[in-house]
């Protein structure tokens, strides 16, 4: 059997469209919410395998879906949206798909929605293949460890295909084989609508299946290929400890990405990433660290141990953490310093800024060379109105200082511990806004005795 690896493609490829299936209810994810909508890496399934088809450059991508799933169209879009109304089989599916395709006539790549990490470089491979001869339709095939509940694949001698028997319908003796049907396959879109009307219900379950349109072609003449993948792409998610699993997969992969492109992780298993992190060469991150989406680091950078991070941006030689979060809009500049159980919120942090101890910095800058001090924070909210807390350059914030914003603190102030600002602070001032501390002699004496 031809590898995916190896496939090369000989001849001029065809005008390729896309058809991800999506309509199937989920029920054993035991959710509200759409299969396809359940994440990996904080991502819909549906959004990973769409990006994966964007990449194969398809003139047309549409998404098969049942009635009332708008919750999917909205994330989908601009992409096209084909709607089965009844839930009659893959090949039910495909026929809507068709209909919206209109007089398409190149190939035709199926995909689905919960199969999400299947790669690009698997499908330029499936695709090659089908071109590299006369093939009606070409199936990605695989051997998983246990092929229980996967149609089973059976060839010609000449590697090409011979059927496939799904596994309600296959004998003792057919389940014994582990060659296994993905459900990916390449079609080839001339008159494919005709071939789609050909498809019986005559099985176990009453559906149209698509696995049935190479046999169609066969008995019209035209014959199918197979190529095999890698199953560990092609897994698909039907309950929550399958997307548990693929979760780890992705990232696992995602964690041998950064490795190898030079960042430490001092313990990778304890790491996770999303899909657009990204990192800079020479950056190290301890245990226990967590990306969400937009975040950016440069090279050179320290992350601690406990560390949430989101839509963020660090700039080279700055130290996060142990347990520190970043939140959206988080600007840290070179050299800066965010410790632990600090919070950063759409704030910009200048160069060799320090917030070294439990605070919070929201809506604000940070000048460069700044301290920010144990306990200090930024009134940024009112109940209706964030406002602006601007702190100049070489700004010394004491300890457990409220700044109610908005206000301006300039260049070179100091601000004592224990302060709440309400005003805006000139250069090199030193503000003290505290009550007066008073001493009443004899008045602490026997408070604290208990009555008897």
């Amino acid at each position: 059997m031809t590898d995916i690896s190896s496939s090369r493609s000989p001849v001029p490829a065809k005008d390729l469209a896309v058809v991800i299936l999506a309509a199937g209810k989920g029920t054993r994810m035991k959710s509200a919410m759409s299969k396809v909508m359940h994440s990996i890496a904080g991502v819909p399934m549906i959004k990973h395998i769409i990006g994966t088809a964007e990449q194969l450059n398809p003139k047309k991508i549409i998404v098969v879906l049942a009635p009332n799933m708008n919750d999917v169209e909205a994330v989908v879009a601009p992409h096209a949206v084909a709607i089965q109304k009844e839930q009659l089989g893959t090949g039910d599916a495909l026929k809507a798909a068709v209909q919206t395709l209109g007089d398409f006539k190149g190939n035709i790549l199926v995909l689905y929605g919960d199969v999400p990490l299947v790669s690009a470089r698997s499908l330029n491979g499936l695709v090659a293949h089908h071109n590299s001869d006369d093939f009606g339709a070409t199936v990605l095939a695989m051997v998983p460890p246990n092929p229980t509940g996967y149609g089973r694949i059976f060839q010609n001698p000449d590697g090409t295909l011979a059927r496939i028997v799904e596994e309600k319908d296959a004998t003792e003796d057919e389940k014994l084989v582990r060659m296994s049907n993905s459900g990916l396959m390449v079609l080839d879109g001339d008159n494919l609508a005709d071939t789609l009307l050909k498809l019986q219900n005559t099985n176990n379950q009453g559906e149209y299946y698509l696995v049935d349109v190479p046999k169609i072609m066969g008995e019209e003449g035209r014959k199918s290929g197979v190529i095999r993948g890698d199953y560990a792409e092609l897994r698909g998610v039907n309950n929550r400890a399958q997307l548990a699993e693929l979760e780890m997969a992705w990232q696992h992969n995602k964690r041998m990405e950064m490795m190898d492109a030079g960042v430490t992780l001092l313990d990778p298993n304890t790491v996770y990433f999303a899909p657009d992190t990204k990192i800079g060469n020479d950056t190290v991150i301890g245990q226990n660290v967590v990306f969400g989406a937009g975040v950016t680091i440069d090279s050179g950078v320290e992350i601690r141990a406990f560390c949430h991070i989101e839509g963020a941006t660090i700039k080279s030689g700055a130290v996060i953490g142990p347990f520190a979060r970043l939140r959206p809009g988080s600007d840290i500049g070179v050299d800066a310093k965010i410790g632990n159980f600090v919070e950063i919120k759409n704030s910009k942090i200048g160069t060799g800024a320090k917030a070294n101890h439990l605070g919070y910095i929201g809506d604000a800058e940070l000048g460069a060379h700044s301290n920010f001090g144990c306990g200090a924070i930024t009134v940024n909210y009112d109940g209706k109105v964030k406002s602006k807390t601007i702190i100049g350059e070489n700004v010394m914030i004491g300890s457990n200082s409220s700044l109610i914003a908005p206000i301006k603190i300039a260049d070179g102030a100091y601000v004592a511990a224990g302060s709440t600002l309400t005003h805006d602070v000139e250069a090199d001032a030193l503000v003290i806004a505290r009550a007066r501390q008073e001493v009443l002699p004899n008045k602490g004496k026997n408070r604290l005795k208990r009555d008897h």
